[in-house]
């Protein structure tokens, strides 16, 4: 059975979010470990849409959380949490988030993008140009870097996607360079 299939039954067919029944797509939360059902929900354009660009949510929509942070499946609880969190300035989303209860590694999760830090604490990778990185961005080398601990040198204008960030140092993400997991330094990096 495909993916999206799985999603359509585990939701009933509906927005694991906001309920929609329109256009539903499946939405992977990052990071992933193993991809797939757990880590994946059933989402609309308009969730998904404001998932992605922090910033145009519209706080009317993200009412339908007080539902769906009960929903029993980790994604969707971490989904929900996140945007939980981005919206806290907002009296009821904190009356929302201080009823939620996570386990433990699914809370590393929830908080692995940083949503829910202060913005003084938060880590805030960027390029050489300064554009923000995310999870799960693609970005280009901008120089030849040779790899320590290897004879692999990475070519000035690879493209490394899926990255990860290092979320407890600003300069370093993770990507696959011919099919081998490095760390990179943001400074030699472009946002594709």
């Amino acid at each position: 059975m495909s993916l999206e299939r799985e999603l359509i039954k585990r939701s009933g067919g509906v927005c694991e979010l906001c309920a929609a029944t329109e256009n539903l797509k499946e939405y992977v939360v990052l990071p992933t470990k193993k991809g797939g059902l757990d880590e994946s929900i059933l989402a609309c354009p308009t969730c998904i849409s404001q998932i992605e660009n922090p910033g145009n949510e519209d706080l009317n929509h993200w009412r339908c959380l007080n539902d769906s942070m009960w929903n029993e499946n980790t994604p969707v609880q971490v989904v929900a949490w996140r945007m939980l969190s981005r919206l806290r300035s907002a009296g009821w989303t904190k009356d929302l988030l201080d009823m939620m209860y996570l386990e433990e590694d699914v809370l590393a999760w929830a908080q692995a993008t940083g949503e829910g830090e202060d913005d003084e604490n938060k880590i805030i990778h960027r390029d050489v140009n300064g554009v923000i990185l995310q999870a799960g961005d693609s970005v280009v080398l901008i120089k030849d870097l040779k790899v320590k601990g290897s004879s692999m040198v990475a070519k000035q204008g690879t493209a490394v996607r899926n990255i990860k960030l290092d979320h407890e140092n600003a300069q370093y993400i993770e990507g696959k360079v011919d099919s081998q997991m490095i760390v990179i330094i943001t400074q030699y990096v472009k946002k594709i």
